[in-house]
């Protein structure tokens, strides 16, 4: 399989994670170590979405951070660039509108949703200003937003480390677990490549959110941004 380049054209990003899907979820918990967990726990209470409401669960993969929202009551379309990524979504989760969809040019009209959320994705995207004006676009106002996504490590000895790890030690666990070294190579790249947390946080409130604010995650390994549509 070739992997995407640094350039993140979204057909070699769609590609390089069909190929990965049917390993996907559990290549990430043996890879984070069992900590996505705590991440989407984390991000769901940050979005604090109510029975009936709708939420859009964009770079949902197959579905896993979708699945503990709509059992809570709360209409969650998950949406993703990747097909290979929701067919196996959809194989698990059939009651689920899946949506195959591009995060540059959202399949919905303006102001469909009450929260909008972006788990790991926003640093697979050419066009991060674009992507963030399209989830301001279909949120309706007075909505939130969060995103979860690799971040930096605050403390630098523990940053020094990660790093290595990052470099060295992932593709190596990762050619053990999927067989499929090359997406996960592409992984470190991009998250050694991401703006750190206060960055992304300006980045968002550029592109029109307000009251935003991050929260780390795991020391900065991840962190959690908020933010509201302006009423």
């Amino acid at each position: 399989m070739a992997r995407a380049s640094l350039a993140k054209n979204p057909d070699e990003v769609a590609t390089m994670f069909d190929s990965v899907a049917h390993r996907y979820d559990r290549t990430n918990d043996v890879l984070s170590m069992g900590q996505d967990r705590q991440w989407r726990r984390a991000t769901i209470a940050a979005l604090d979405a109510q029975p009936g409401q709708t939420l859009l669960d964009l770079a949902a993969g197959t579905g896993t951070s979708s699945e503990p929202i709509a059992d809570s009551g709360v209409l969650v379309v998950p949406c993703d660039l990747s097909e290979g990524m929701l067919g196996v979504g959809k194989t698990r989760r059939p009651d689920l509108p899946f949506v195959a969809g591009d995060a540059m040019h959202l399949p919905f009209a303006d102001e469909s949703f009450d929260a909008v959320t972006m788990s790991f994705g926003l640093r697979n995207v050419p066009d991060v200003p674009a992507a963030l004006d399209e989830l301001l676009r279909v949120t309706k106002p007075g909505g939130r937003l969060v995103v979860c996504e690799f971040s930096r490590p605050t403390f630098a000895p523990f940053r020094a480390v990660y790093t290595g790890y990052l470099t060295h030690a992932l593709p190596r666990v990762a050619r053990v677990v999927s067989k499929e070294t090359d997406a996960y190579t592409y992984l470190a790249e991009t998250i050694r490549d991401w703006p750190d947390q206060r960055e992304l946080g300006l980045m968002i409130k550029r592109a029109g959110w307000e009251k935003v604010a991050f929260r780390n995650l795991s020391g900065g390994i991840v962190a959690l941004h908020r933010a509201t549509r302006p009423a």
